[in-house]
């Protein structure tokens, strides 16, 4: 099946680490997009600025087991191969696919030895334990192996991307490029998620978005940041019936607290029909 595939979408599958090495070994402008399936309008964003400024692009689809800290939330994350290969071959802008298996990732069985330190463990860091020790984890073999001269990847997961590149930019010759979070028409983040939502919850999570922008405009006004924003996420509770695990101003340069708007972002993590989503502005 593979095979036919790779005739007719005009783009190599990779399927293991052998297959790998082969297909990239001649190649050492490689853009690097990866993804955990679910492809959508801001995985192509990430694709289209990978050929903007790299000779070819790998996108990699793998739902990293080490990442998640809920086994349910592992067993209910979306994944259709057939559907995002479909979407990829459409935009004619993907050279390689490289679909490895848990052993091509983790054939060195020695446990890891990524810890954050203690000012990291903020935001999803708290709520999350152990997922950005996976994601950095994952984010270390799959540089490894792929090699890229460019990783891409999106600011809606801000705090991932921030760590990402802390630290993957100190070991390896390569840079991570932040990309522009994508939005639908109402301004909802795309998320591979979101196809655990229906079209109310959508409607909620546009709602949300319009109040996050009106929280955002009026920080600028406050003396007390961190009181306002309290008395806020718990106006968000209580209108849309929605759990929220924070609500805070951070600078964009290192994460910390902030008390003024400049060089600063809105962090939030809610969850609808026990889905949970992330966004920042």
């Amino acid at each position: 099946m593979f095979y036919l595939l790779n005739i007719f979408i005009q783009m190599k599958i990779l399927l293991n680490n052998t297959t790998l090495f082969e297909s990239l070994r001649p190649f050492n402008d490689l853009g690097f997009v990866p993804t955990m399936g679910g492809i959508h309008k801001g995985h192509l964003s990430l694709i289209n600025k990978s050929n903007k400024l790299c000779k070819k692009t790998i996108v990699s689809i793998f739902v990293n087991p080490k990442q998640f800290n809920n086994k349910k939330d592992l067993k209910s994350y979306p994944r259709n191969i057939k559907k995002d290969l479909k979407i990829l071959k459409k935009s004619k802008k993907v050279d390689f696919v490289y679909l490895p298996k848990f052993k091509d990732i983790y054939k060195d069985k020695k446990k890891s030895k990524i810890t954050l330190l203690k000012k990291d463990k903020i935001l999803c860091a708290k709520f999350r334990k152990g997922h950005f020790e996976g994601v950095l984890d994952v984010m270390n073999k799959l540089t490894k192996i792929v090699k890229p001269k460019k990783i891409f990847m999106g600011e809606k997961d801000f705090q991932q991307l921030y760590l990402v590149k802390k630290e993957l930019e100190k070991k390896y010759k390569t840079k991570v490029i932040p990309c522009k979070t994508i939005r639908d028409k109402d301004n909802v983040a795309l998320s591979s998620r979101n196809l655990l939502l229906n079209k109310s919850n959508l409607i909620i999570a546009a709602r949300i978005y319009e109040t996050l922008v009106d929280i955002k405009k009026n920080t600028k006004n406050k003396k007390n940041i961190p009181s306002f924003l309290n008395l806020k996420k718990k106006e968000l509770k209580n209108n849309y019936k929605i759990k929220i695990d924070y609500l805070e101003l951070r600078n964009i340069k290192n994460l910390k607290l902030s008390n003024t708007k400049n060089n600063s972002r809105l962090f939030i993590a809610y969850y609808l029909k026990n889905v949970r989503l992330i966004d920042n502005l």
